[in-house]
């Protein structure tokens, strides 16, 4: 099992709008960065542990916990000729961009903040606390088993 970072703006995509979703699950789509789809297309399973992270706000945040339940398949936004995501030079039968299923699994009863984690020193080298502009990244099994003992998880 591997443990993953999924950013997400909240004013365009929240916690709270996927676990509103039929069975509290969602394709992540729309991943536009080379290294992200890597991660995607090459390393997240079904099984695997996400926080999600709210960016883009003050504080910034890991709100809730996801899973993955679907492993990479093509982002057939990239494809559609006028949506935001669209990318003329992905052809259907040679993509480059992919897309993975999640699933809330819990929430937290706090969100763990940005400013939370950077002062707890055994996460000094934590990708999210070293280069936040990525929006998919790996989070270390000790990374995650610290984290998650900060704050006690809730059912969704």
């Amino acid at each position: 099992m591997k443990y993953w970072l999924l950013k997400t703006e909240p004013n365009t995509y929240s916690w709270n709008d996927l676990i509103k979703e039929k069975e509290k699950r969602t394709s992540w789509e729309g991943i536009r960065n080379y290294q992200a789809r890597n991660y995607i297309r090459d390393e997240m399973k079904i099984g695997d542990l996400v926080f999600i992270y709210h960016s883009a706000v003050k504080p910034p945040a890991i709100v809730g916990i996801a899973e993955i339940v679907k492993e990479a398949y093509p982002d057939y936004f990239a494809f559609k000729q006028g949506h935001k995501y669209y990318d003329p030079k992905s052809k259907q039968k040679n993509p480059n961009w992919f897309m993975v299923d999640i699933k809330a699994k819990c929430g937290l009863h706090s969100e763990i903040t940005i400013d939370e984690l950077k002062k707890i020193p055994e996460l000094k080298d934590m990708i999210l606390l070293n280069n936040t502009r990525l929006s998919v990244q790996p989070v270390t099994k000790d990374e995650w088993n610290l984290i998650v003992s900060l704050r006690k998880q809730k059912d969704i």
